[in-house]
């Protein structure tokens, strides 16, 4: 199911690429969630993929890792959360969050303002990768105009990990479209039946949209150049992030739907995978 733009001519990249750059020249940050998952082996080198992709085209990333496994924020982070931003590099800043954004949360039970605290302390930032488990991006993001980033690899309990978000955050944030990043060569014949199974579940169960997904081998040294999948894939997110949309109504936001059970049919549906 991967997009067929991802194997286009160079000079296409090329002039999105241009037409990317224009955009973001007068435009707010965007936002995009990645949904965290502890199974996948690797999960750090996917989002460095995509941060080489976002500096590619001359923006700067801001990653906000708030994953299960992640580090704490600092103690300085409820009073000056600007100074607990790392610079990694010229293109790429990280902020350490476990925890978080749930301080964040308001009477009706979203924790959006928490982005308007990211924004203010990074106005440097182009994108933010939020990391974040999907209970979490719930409440941060919930019924706001983003795509969601699935992360997994080849370890069927990786792929279930990935699936369970999707239902999460279709059933409680009203979120339906996504993209997938696999920890995986993009050579495997393996990762396009798990690309296809996480799609045909989803829409089969959840009425939701796999719109794109590329692979990412977690052997790929640091310094190689973005594949054209990872490439395509980056842009693909930032043109479906309009300026500033994860901020608006905030304060305001909704709360969270009722949980919605797995059918019984999507269990094994899941399990067979392979």
């Amino acid at each position: 199911m991967r997009d067929a733009h991802s194997t286009s001519s160079s000079l296409a990249p090329q002039d999105q690429a241009h037409g990317l750059r224009r955009l973001f020249a007068s435009s707010r940050v965007r936002f995009i969630p990645v949904v965290s998952n502890p199974h996948v082996v690797g999960g750090g080198v996917l989002l460095e993929g995509l941060c080489a992709a976002f500096a590619e085209l001359g923006l700067h990333t801001l990653v906000v890792d708030a994953g299960e496994s992640s580090p704490k924020p600092s103690e300085l982070a409820s009073v000056d959360l600007g100074s607990c931003i790392e610079n990694l590099s010229k293109d790429v800043s990280y902020l350490a969050a476990r925890g978080l954004p749930m301080r964040y949360i308001n009477a009706n039970g979203s924790a959006a303002q928490f982005l308007e605290a990211v924004t203010d302390a990074a106005p440097f930032a182009d994108v933010v990768l939020l990391h974040a488990s999907a209970a979490e991006l719930a409440r941060v993001v919930a019924l706001r105009e983003v795509r969601p980033v699935l992360l997994a690899d080849t370890d069927s309990m990786s792929v279930t990990h990935a699936y369970a978000g999707m239902k999460w955050l279709a059933s409680r944030a009203g979120l339906m479209v996504y993209s997938l990043l696999l920890a995986s060569s993009p050579q495997l014949r393996l990762s396009d039946r798990i690309a296809q199974q996480i799609s045909s579940c989803a829409d089969g169960f959840l009425g939701a949209v796999l719109r794109d997904w590329a692979c990412l081998d977690p052997k790929t040294p640091p310094t190689a150049p973005v594949s054209p999948e990872i490439r395509h894939l980056a842009r693909e997110l930032l043109l479906a992030a309009p300026p500033g949309a994860a901020l608006e109504a905030s304060v305001n936001a909704s709360p969270l739907r009722p949980p919605v059970r797995m059918t019984a049919a999507a269990r094994p549906a899941m399990a067979a995978t392979y």
